[in-house]
């Protein structure tokens, strides 16, 4: 499954990466990596979008999740946090029970109709 993850920043999409990265159960069961874009007229280098994660598996939709909300506690201004899945975007916004459980369960059934095609 194929997973693109946004936030506000491109300094945010950093750490996010090396956090995600850091973390055993998320690096064993997901490729990451970061999708820039071409620069805008004026700028130089190319600008962070957004961060891909390739799951395969063994992918826990729930330690995945687990591991976003643990990150965003860390920043000092709570981003914003956008999981997009082809067409579907699940947004974490406060970290509540509720919402983690809400993103996870759509994940694992996105997972689910992965594996049945």
């Amino acid at each position: 499954m194929l997973l693109e993850v946004r936030v506000e920043s491109a300094g945010d999409l950093r750490s996010l990466r090396g956090w995600l990265r850091s973390d055993p159960e998320v690096r064993g069961s997901a490729t990451i990596g970061v999708q820039g874009t071409a620069p805008r007229p004026g700028e130089m280098g190319t600008a962070l979008d957004v961060l891909q994660l390739v799951t395969g598996n063994g992918w826990s939709a729930a330690s995945f999740v687990l591991a976003l909300v643990a990150w965003r506690r860390t920043r000092p201004r709570q981003p914003r946090l956008e999981i997009h899945r082809g067409d579907t975007v699940f947004v974490l916004t406060g970290g509540s029970d509720a919402e983690i459980e809400r993103v996870v369960q759509m994940l694992d059934a996105a997972g689910d109709e992965d594996a049945s095609q």
